[in-house]
């Protein structure tokens, strides 16, 4: 089962099982073992798997196969960005309660039979299964395709998990609820018990003397007493135990024998039901086995793709973009490995190379002293290329661009290992030679296989004419059929090539000679040197040898090289102090720009801050002018409402305006005029400053009715005007023929009063109807407040029904959200 989860994981590798028989193809397999091999990729496996949070995802993440395919490393790759968004908002995925199952579904495959423990790893699985995908369904706001995709079509079975929870309990065991069979045999079973234990103790009452302790314990199934070897006739029965001493008899007495057949015989029915019960659930089990394969195939995907997040995060990688063309860039990158050992061991700090290589590059050749990181560099390359195909980010500032290889091939002699010995020149060949055949058999383009090669020292190990010659020749074939490949060399006739083939390219790290130690910096564009005779004459070799030795070196030309690579070298670190006093003089430039950026928000926020303080005192006039209003209508509520007391609360509250609202200045522009307001707009009334809702048309005496909060008056069109401070239209009055004299009304004020509100909650409609007859006839017109609730909208549909065909009833509308909504209907009478 585990086989198959990890296929579901990484089986793209397998496709060419079909293959495996051929030599080529068994050459290929072996020089792919033998690169993830030597660039140590079981050792980042490892590390990846302490980010895991199951147990499959630990085997998944310990056995990696590489995708054969872009589209698969991409779809990794989204996975790994999905997680990693979660991770970075804090709502990561929690895989708690999910077990492996793979042995529990092999058996139940078998037509075996699970324990009850097994069962409870699987409700909690599907438990778990089920919190997950509740996880990422709240997640809709969010773009999460990829793992809500995968979720999507999950078969939790909610059913087999109630029923395990039902039949099996915490411990494992199977409860009495299970069947009632069981629960008939345990209550007869725990009867049977309690005989047996109240008969002996009535013997322990009579003979207690004849006992070497005053307790029942037992020996197998049965009940015994601990009696004294010489007095074993006082408590006659049958001996199933003897103390080491000889001198405690464990007897069970002839009173419960019969007894204890019985409870033996309960206990074989107990366990045959048991057995019957843990038959049936795993019955159940192996019915939805596949969904459930399925289902851990998926749970296994997230948890690797979660560690991949977690792992990446963990060494602050970056996401890759696989390129078809264009330079490769790698900038800032580490070996994974060392900054595991510079974190978990202290070791000294990780120092980032940069790999950026340009799309008609095939062949870098690197060069320098030993121990100056250049096998550490093909490692890091190969590792960051494999990450990017398995999912993992790679740890490397942005943007991380590089191609997707069919194959990364390695020959990498890896004498800083203690687990590798120095490889012999036949180990290379051979190794090579497996390399070449690799890339004949891989799918190529104008004869150019996709892959990165990786050679350590290539042609060493032999005769260095022949070497050198060997090593050329393999360069220049490889130029020819591989993407791209990086070698290592101390041959300086491998330096030429880049001036004979614009393909290649010279790199070298970079070393100290005054301190005699390797920076660990790639240098890029210029041969290196192996500065042996500066590190033999700072180590104290005589003078005379080292001379000689230059002698030499000068009548062969090689000093001249040496001095003009000297002097490149020169030119370069003059370049990159150039380099860095630019940067430096840039990081003032944005440092000052970051100041002038925080003086200019401190000045908008100081800005804010003043405004708010002065909204603030707004604010605080509006209030308590609100409480002197509240105040006047508290007036009003408390004694009976009449027209004098509507004006005399209306020139209060013109007085509080007065006080409180600011005066326009004298300078302020006239209002435009042309507004005319219809039912339902909002407009301005000017003597309160507050906004109200036109509730009626203007009347022959431009008057309308508007409201605001819980008072409605009535006003001339004088006194209002539009949000946009546009004047009323006032229409000429046409003077009417004289009669008799027009009454004027008062401004009228609806308010509601305990004497005008009738609450019916909790009534039936037959109950309700007499209460809001008589609250409709002691309101004498005016406007009467009923109180209905919501509930289940029978009652308000009742009394809405009952208001539609009375006589006195003029209109009838829901109340403003403040006074109760549609809980309260308020009722107009004639």
């Amino acid at each position: 089962m585990v086989k198959k989860n990890l296929k579901v994981n990484n089986g793209a590798s397998n496709r060419r099982g079909r293959d495996h028989g051929k030599p080529w193809a068994r050459g290929l397999a072996m020089i792919q073992a033998e690169t993830l091999d030597l660039l140590e990729w079981s050792r980042l496996g490892q590390h990846l798997a302490s980010f895991a949070a199951t147990s499959l995802g630990e085997i998944a993440a310990q056995h990696l196969a590489i995708p054969s395919s872009q589209a698969e490393s991409e779809a990794l790759q989204a996975q790994t960005r999905e997680a990693y968004w979660l991770d970075q908002h804090h709502r990561s995925l929690s895989f708690a309660g999910i077990r492996d199952l793979s042995g529990s579904l092999e058996r139940v495959q078998r037509q075996g039979t699970l324990t009850g423990l097994e069962l409870l790893d699987i409700a909690s699985t599907l438990k778990g299964a089920r919190q997950i995908r509740r996880a990422l369904e709240a997640e809709a706001e969010v773009d999460l395709p990829v793992f809500q995709g995968l979720v999507g079509d999950w078969r939790t079975h909610p059913e087999l998990e109630q029923h395990i929870y039902h039949c099996i309990d915490d411990r494992g065991e199977v409860t009495d609820r299970a069947s009632p069979k069981l629960a008939a045999i345990r209550e007869r079973l725990n009867g049977t018990r309690q005989q047996i234990q109240q008969r002996l103790q009535r013997i322990i009452q009579r003979q207690g003397g004849a006992l070497q302790e005053t307790l029942i314990t037992q020996r197998g199934d049965r009940f015994v007493l601990p009696v004294k070897a010489p007095q074993k006739d006082a408590i006659p029965g049958l001996i199933h135990d003897v103390s080491a001493s000889g001198a405690t008899l464990y007897i069970e007495p002839h009173a419960i024998v019969d007894l204890g057949n019985q409870l033996r015989q309960l206990i074989r029915q107990e366990q045959t039901e048991i057995e019957a019960m843990l038959a049936a659930i795993s019955l159940q089990v192996g019915a939805v086995g596949s969904d459930l394969e399925d289902l851990l195939a998926t749970l296994t995907r997230l948890d690797l793709a979660c560690a991949r997040s977690r792992y990446s995060l963990w060494l602050e990688a970056n996401p890759p973009r696989f390129i078809s063309s264009g330079t490769t860039t790698l900038r800032q990158l580490r070996h994974p490995l060392l900054v595991w050992q510079q974190r978990q061991e202290g070791t000294n700090a990780v120092v980032p190379i940069d790999l950026v290589m340009a799309d008609h590059l095939r062949v870098v050749a690197i060069t320098g002293p030993n121990t100056g990181g250049k096998t550490v560099t093909l490692k890091t390359l190969g590792l960051a290329a494999l990450m990017a195909k398995v999912g993992l980010f790679v740890p490397a500032r942005e943007p991380v661009e590089l191609p997707w290889f069919d194959q990364v091939l390695a020959d990498i002699g890896d004498e800083q290992s203690i687990e590798q010995n120095l490889s012999t020149f036949s180990g290379h060949v051979r190794r090579i030679s497996r390399i070449l055949a690799a890339l004949d058999n891989l799918p190529s383009t104008a004869g150019v296989a996709n892959a990165l090669v990786l050679l350590d020292e290539v042609g060493a190990g032999t005769d260095p004419t022949e070497g050198t010659a060997l090593a050329l020749a393999l360069l220049r074939y490889l130029a020819n059929h591989s993407r791209l490949t990086v070698a290592t060399t101390h041959y300086g006739e491998l330096k030429a090539l880049k001036y004979q083939d614009p393909r290649f390219e010279n790199a070298a790290v970079e070393f100290d000679e005054v301190s005699l130690c390797p920076t660990y910096r790639l240098l890029w564009g210029i041969p290196g040197r192996s500065n042996a005779l500066a590190i033999a004459r700072r180590l104290g070799l005589k003078a005379a040898v080292v001379n000689g030795a230059a002698a030499v070196m000068a009548g062969a030309g090689q000093e001249d090289v040496n001095q003009v690579i000297a002097a490149l070298e020169a030119q370069r670190r003059e370049q990159e102090a150039s380099s860095q006093a630019a940067a430096a003089l840039l990081t003032e430039t944005e440092h000052l720009h970051r100041e002038i950026h925080q003086r200019a928000e401190w000045l908008r926020q100081r800005q804010e801050d003043l405004q708010g303080q002065q909204q603030l005192a707004i604010q605080q006039a509006i209030a308590q002018a609100k409480a002197d209003i509240a105040q006047v209508i508290r007036q009003l509520q408390q004694g009976q409402p009449t027209a004098q007391a509507a004006q005399k609360a209306t020139a209060e509250i013109e007085a509080i305006t007065q006080t409180y609202l600011p005066h326009r200045p004298s300078n302020q522009p006239a209002a435009k005029t042309g507004f005319r307001p219809q039912v339902g707009d909002r407009v301005r009334l000017m003597s309160l400053g507050q906004t109200a809702e036109v509730l009626t048309e203007p009347d022959a005496d431009q008057r309308l009715t508007v409201r605001f909060g819980l008072l409605k008056t009535t006003v001339h069109l004088n006194d209002i005007e539009s949000l946009q401070g546009e004047k009323a239209l006032v229409e000429p009055k046409v003077k009417p023929p004289p009669a008799s004299p027009p009454t004027s009304s008062p401004a009228t004020l609806v308010l509601r009063t305990a004497s005008n509100t009738v609450d019916l909650r909790g009534m039936r409609v037959a109950e309700a109807e007499p209460v809001l007859e008589q609250a409709i006839v002691q309101a004498k017109g005016g406007a009467l407040w009923v109180i209905h609730g919501h509930g289940t909208g029978k009652l308000r549909q009742g009394v809405q029904d009952y208001l539609q065909h009375h006589p006195q009833v003029q209109r009838f509308e829901a109340a403003e959200q403040t006074q109760g909504g549609t809980g309260v209907t308020v009722v107009y009478l004639r």
